[in-house]
């Protein structure tokens, strides 16, 4: 995949960071693991660690279905909970 032309701002990543930290722990608080949200999601358990690690970001098709998954909100993955 071709790299940005520009590195993303700090502000950014550290929005990345915050999500992937929320996702961790909220599937923690629900007993999950990292393979049990990939198969409730549909994904490799690899995706959820990606996500997690905030190497890469969720669509907004896959934060549904991480919010499912979780029994949570959208918002409260997005701290607007």
């Amino acid at each position: 995949m071709p790299r940005r032309r520009n590195e993303r701002p700090d502000w950014v990543r550290a929005g990345q960071i915050t999500l992937g930290h929320r996702i961790a722990e909220l599937r923690i608080s629900a007993g999950l693991t990292q393979e049990d949200l990939a198969d409730r999601m549909g994904v490799e358990r690899r995706t959820v660690q990606r996500y997690e690690a905030a190497v890469t970001d969720p669509r907004y098709g896959d934060l549904l279905l991480i919010a499912r998954a979780l029994r949570v909100h959208v918002s409260d993955l997005l701290g607007g909970g």
